[in-house]
């Protein structure tokens, strides 16, 4: 592997309250340096790190984004599951405007979900605090080879039924085809694709002209799922394994659901910036998307001592409430973590797959509430 690299860019905002964090941009640096260096040796790639802090952001950037080309804060990451978070912002401001109601049940907005199923029972809200007991085994490992089509996942909706272990509403179990559903709904409901609601409503009022979920593809049948925009793809990591091996391609997606509207969202770590600033209340032009992110960051469902579930956020009250999303996968690993009431934020956007970024996340967030 080659040697680390690290670059620090320091961006400030003017007018902005400060915050209560009042160490320098060297302090912050030793922080993340303490935190990340150590995971980072003896793999292949590297991670982008956002850090917000007393009214400014700072980038630092380690590794490889492939053999030639060091990571920056432009490059393109897979956020995995951190993109619930996009989705459930989405699903807020939605809610925040009356174009429909988080305890809407699904069945509302999907209209081929038949009557008598299961499914028909369970709401948006739901879905996306991973309270409906809809699951599948592609959910979690060991992970089954089988994939869906649209029509193939319509049927396994009406086939499904609730059981004591899986009532809607009565426990928390991690279901991303929860959120394939929600995507569906909200497609539904709004009469457009997914990827142009994203863009309409959140991308592009957020300026986050480097965020983006797959576009359809020429060669559907190559590509069901679409694929990232040539003009973004070109920025994107290779994916590594936690050993360093690499896999897929950049801009690779992967998944078992084979339509548009059901692929990996892609980020750099300077959009990430925006968005974790809006998540602080730091953009004072978009007061309705951060209302709509409080709403969504607001725990409804207690999952163990001091964790409540929100809107795939999870809250974790302790030495400091943490609000923090992991998203991963086997060549990627990505993060987003926050105090709200502090206005201190971490994101980590990592290339290899297992990486420890909530560890270094939560190890940064709290080292800065600390000073």
């Amino acid at each position: 592997m080659r040697p680390f690299m690290i670059a620090l860019i320091v961006g400030f905002v003017s007018a902005l309250p400060r915050a209560s964090y009042a160490g320098s941009d060297g302090d912050v640096a030793k922080i993340v340096d303490q935190h990340v260096r150590d995971a980072l040796r003896g793999g292949s790639g590297g991670v982008a790190v956002v850090v917000r802090a007393d009214g400014r952001t700072l980038f630092f950037n380690y590794g490889m984004a492939d053999r030639t080309r060091p990571i920056t804060s432009d490059t393109l990451f897979n956020l995995g599951s951190v993109g619930k978070v996009f989705d459930t912002t989405l699903l807020a401001l939605a809610d925040q405007q009356g174009d429909l109601s988080l305890d809407d049940p699904v069945a509302k907005h999907v209209g081929e979900l038949q009557q008598g199923a299961d499914i028909r029972r369970v709401t948006l809200a739901q879905l996306a605090t991973y309270t409906s007991g809809f699951v599948l085994p592609q959910d979690h490992p060991p992970w089954p080879d089988e994939t869906f089509t649209l029509p193939a996942f319509i049927a396994t909706l009406n086939a499904w039924r609730s059981d004591r272990d899986h009532e809607p509403g009565k426990q928390s179990i991690y279901s991303h085809a929860g959120f394939v559903l929600i995507h569906l709904a909200l497609e539904r409901r709004f009469g457009m694709p997914y990827g142009e609601l994203m863009k309409k409503h959140l991308l592009d009022p957020l300026g986050l002209h480097s965020t983006t979920l797959p576009v359809a593809s020429a060669n559907v049948k190559q590509n069901p799922r679409g694929k990232i925009p040539e003009a973004l793809r070109h920025r994107a990591v290779q994916g590594h394994s936690n050993e360093g091996v690499p896999i897929g391609v950049p801009g690779d997606l992967q998944g078992y659901y084979h339509w548009l509207g059901t692929g990996q969202m892609y980020s750099s770590a300077r959009d990430m910036a925006v968005f974790l600033m809006a998540n602080l209340g730091e953009l004072p032009d978009r007061e309705a998307l951060q209302e709509a992110m409080r709403r969504a960051r607001r725990g409804t469902f207690p999952t163990s001592r001091g964790v409540t579930q929100a809107l795939a956020w999870e809250v974790h009250k302790g030495e400091q409430t943490i609000v923090d999303k992991y998203g991963g996968m086997d060549n990627a690993s990505a993060y987003i973590g926050l105090i709200p009431e502090r206005k201190i934020g971490v994101v980590i956007l990592g290339n290899r797959g297992s990486m420890a970024v909530t560890d270094m996340g939560r190890g940064i967030i709290l080292a800065l509430a600390r000073k």
